[in-house]
């Protein structure tokens, strides 16, 4: 008895070593969500800080709305994962705030707040192309699964910098990626900048050909900054509903299909 003891001890502190390396490194699950979401927001120097703290008020009454929690709450899982990216020039697109699961109001107004306080990223050209390239990627390597992969793409200008902007498109939608827009739209534009935010046929037409794309894409439209929450109230509310076919994206696995 008194030898048995110490080989059957001796043989647990084995078994434990065996297994906890195995245990460690051991990823863990990929939570599931209704929506993996980008925000990519243009902070191009054809918007000024006003606006942009228009914008960024905008985004955290959109997230404070009981339309926003009530349509995540709606979904089949309850909930959604958002990520939160700045661009102006093709070398100036950062990831400001990375994935973040909210399926409540606590979530929400946690998110909300993140997003107020952080600093402005850039101030450059207008590189959509590469905002969108960025995305992307965060869809691909997202910790979570996702029955839908959304970008959200928002600016007040057109394309004119990095590369061209339907190529970016088009390897998103490619990759099962459904690209919307909100094109805010300068009245009185300066006259160094009126090609820019006023292109033939306007800006959300430019949108719509160049920008967005994949199942049940869409374009809205603001036409100033102090409309821009409840635009994306809207907007977030459409994009969080939508029932399309259902599909399963996961962490860093295949994009396509």
């Amino acid at each position: 008895m008194g030898f048995a003891m110490p080989r059957l001890l001796a043989r647990i502190a084995l078994l434990f070593v065996l297994l906890t390396p195995v245990a460690l490194s051991r990823p863990a699950m990929a939570e599931d969500v209704d929506v993996a979401l980008v925000l990519v927001t243009d902070v191009s120097r054809s918007i000024d800080d006003p606006e942009y703290k228009l914008e960024k008020a905008g985004y955290a009454a959109a997230f404070s709305s009981d339309q926003v929690i009530h349509a995540i709450q709606g979904g089949p899982l309850g909930a959604i994962a958002v990520a939160y990216v700045e661009f102006a020039s093709s070398f100036e697109v950062r990831t400001v705030l990375d994935f973040t699961v909210i399926r409540d109001r606590a979530s929400a107004q946690s998110f909300a707040d993140r997003l107020s306080a952080a600093p402005r990223a850039f101030w450059g050209r207008t590189a959509i192309s590469a905002g969108i390239d960025h995305a992307v990627q965060l869809l691909a390597e997202a910790p979570v699964t996702a029955t839908r992969r959304v970008i959200d793409v928002c600016g007040d200008g057109t394309n004119n910098a990095g590369r061209e902007i339907q190529e970016a498109r088009d390897d998103a939608v490619r990759a099962g990626i459904t690209i919307n827009g909100l094109a805010i739209i300068n009245d009185h534009p300066v006259s160094w900048t009126f090609a820019h935010v006023q292109p033939p046929g306007g800006l959300t037409a430019y949108y719509r050909e160049n920008v967005t794309g994949g199942p049940a894409s869409f374009v809205l439209e603001v036409h100033d900054f102090a409309g821009f929450g409840d635009a994306m109230i809207r907007k977030l509310v459409s994009e969080i509903a939508a029932r399309p076919e259902p599909r399963r994206f996961a962490t860093g696995g295949s994009t396509g299909g």
